[in-house]
């Protein structure tokens, strides 16, 4: 019955975002209304996945029903006394209108918080049998190595231990990405990404900032590479990446700049063989470990020639320790990191990079001279990846939040009961984990949609969902802990603040909303 309920749910959902998308198509400047359908856009589409998924299993369909409900009752508080500029009423729903009661009903609230508090899981995975040893190895390790080390490193803003890095290295997890014939471990199988994604999860639910973000750079600095280098870079880099000989990091965003890539300041200035890079970058991170550094810079210095003035260079330095690193070169060129202070996401480092006359070979621009000018698409089709890697980050925040939110109401009493046998506790514990499950079965289509060479949109939009979840699910764990999750103390804190940077990097929220999505969604 749920999944019927669901579908239908569903469907209506997706007339009305339809119909509302070609509404916007004929509107300009409606910045509003396009970010909202945007993000009900996706919330629809991680219905929909989910609600496929979950014909398998009945406690998966009662997770999906409750899911769309919740889109639905989201989408009619966004309608409302807008209905004008949308386009469409509300009245699209009333079909419907017994489904979204079903799936908001407590009792069926209270039923799915049962079955979650009872297995710790936000529904099933049903993975194929070598994904799932590739989840259960990658969880072990990060059970075993991370999370013991994960408030150290948060509350010192210490450094990631090198056995951490290592351990990741030796289990080949910087080449999940990067083709066999480097030295990597993608042969181009449909679930390529899926593993990618499988292992993120697993590492971000350890620790965010200790190792769930660690292959998200070699995975953007790879996808370039592969996509734009010459052979001989491609023979020169990927193998030391996939190895983790090297590590990576990327520069891209600059001050005043943010999200607008194609406004790209820095410069590259021809000197014979070589480019003269000079320019500030800003929120690098990784980038004092990194022993590459991938740099867009502007190798056109007509501004009006906008993104196609962009190329990628990768810039090769020492690894450095600490908050603070100053190379020089002969003739006078330096780049100088600063670490800059932050809530949460601590152990990766974000930096602050000053690039003064840096010299670099034509060597060591991706695609050499047919690389000139192509560096905002090889960049924007890395992102495409890291959106994606970055949704499982979030899935796997959200994973941990979750668990210890349910371990922590079993323990709590208050007035005389567990914490976990009120009604409003478990209400929102199968929210929570309705949110989870979405976010998770998107995120797995979405992986395979851009292995078979698409997928932009669906990375874009299981992006924008889940790291704006994860806002609220850790949200709301910390809340159940009371007075507790304001303290240091318990973990619920750390994933608080590490799952506030989730919907600025890679991406801010409201340029995906508007700048990929409602775009694709209005063109279509």
């Amino acid at each position: 019955m749920s999944v019927t309920q669901t579908r239908a749910i569903v469907a209506a959902l997706r007339d009305l975002v339809d119909k509302a998308a070609a509404q916007s198509a004929r509107s300009d400047g409606e910045q509003v209304v396009a970010y909202d359908l945007a993000s009900i856009s996706s919330s629809v589409a991680a219905a929909a996945e989910l609600v496929a998924h979950g014909v398998r299993d009945s406690h998966d369909a009662d997770l999906a029903l409750v899911f769309a409900a919740d889109v639905a009752a989201d989408l009619t508080g966004r309608l409302a006394g807008r209905e004008a500029e949308w386009g469409v009423e509300a009245s699209m729903l009333d079909g419907v209108r017994s489904e979204i009661a079903a799936g908001r009903d407590p009792r069926l609230l209270e039923r799915v918080a049962k079955r979650v508090t009872e297995t710790m899981e936000a529904g099933s995975r049903e993975l194929p049998p070598d994904q799932d040893m590739v989840r259960r190895t990658f969880r072990k390790f990060a059970e075993e190595r991370v999370s013991p080390v994960a408030e150290r490193v948060h509350r010192e803003d210490a450094d990631i231990p090198e056995s951490i890095i290592t351990g990741l290295s030796e289990m080949g997890c910087f080449g999940l990405s990067i083709p066999s014939e480097f030295g990597g471990f993608a042969e181009g199988g449909a679930d390529e990404l899926l593993n990618m994604v499988l292992v993120t999860e697993e590492l971000s639910r350890g620790s965010l900032g200790v190792a769930g973000s660690l292959i998200t750079r070699p995975e953007i600095i790879g996808t370039a590479i592969v996509r734009g280098g010459t052979e001989e870079q491609k023979q020169r880099w990927l193998p030391r990446i996939a190895t983790g000989e090297k590590l990576c990091g990327v520069a891209v965003t600059e001050p005043d700049r943010g999200s607008d890539v194609a406004a790209v300041g820095t410069s590259a200035v021809r000197d014979g063989d070589d480019w003269v890079l000079t320019g500030v970058k800003t929120w690098c991170t990784f980038a004092g470990k990194a022993n590459y550094l991938l740099v867009l810079a502007r190798t056109d210095p007509d501004r009006s020639a906008g993104h196609r003035g962009l190329s990628l260079f990768v810039v090769e330095k020492p690894s450095f320790d600490g908050h603070s690193w100053r190379i020089t070169q002969e003739g006078g060129g330096s780049i100088e990191g600063r670490a800059i202070a932050t809530l949460g996401y601590r152990g990766m480092h974000s930096f602050e990079v000053n690039i003064d006359h840096w010299r670099v070979p034509m060597a060591d621009l991706i695609g050499t001279h047919e690389g000139i000018g192509r560096g905002f698409y090889l960049q924007m089709q890395a992102f495409a990846n890291a959106r994606l890697q970055t949704a499982a980050r979030a899935v796997g925040v959200m994973q941990s939040a979750l668990e210890h939110a349910i371990e922590y109401t079993q323990q709590r009493a208050v007035f005389g009961r567990p914490l976990a046998e009120y009604q409003l506790t478990r209400a929102k514990i199968a929210r929570m984990a309705a949110l989870i499950a979405a976010c998770r079965t998107f995120a797995y289509s979405a992986a395979r949609a851009v292995t078979d060479h698409g997928g932009q949109l669906e990375a874009a939009q299981v992006k924008q969902l889940a790291c704006r979840a994860a806002e609220w699910v850790t949200r709301e764990a910390q809340q159940l802990h009371g007075g507790y999750g304001y303290a240091e103390e318990f973990a619920i804190s750390r994933l608080f603040v590490d799952a506030r940077v989730l919907s600025i990097f890679e991406g801010a929220d409201e340029v995906l909303a508007l700048k990929v999505i409602a775009r694709q969604l209005t063109s279509a």
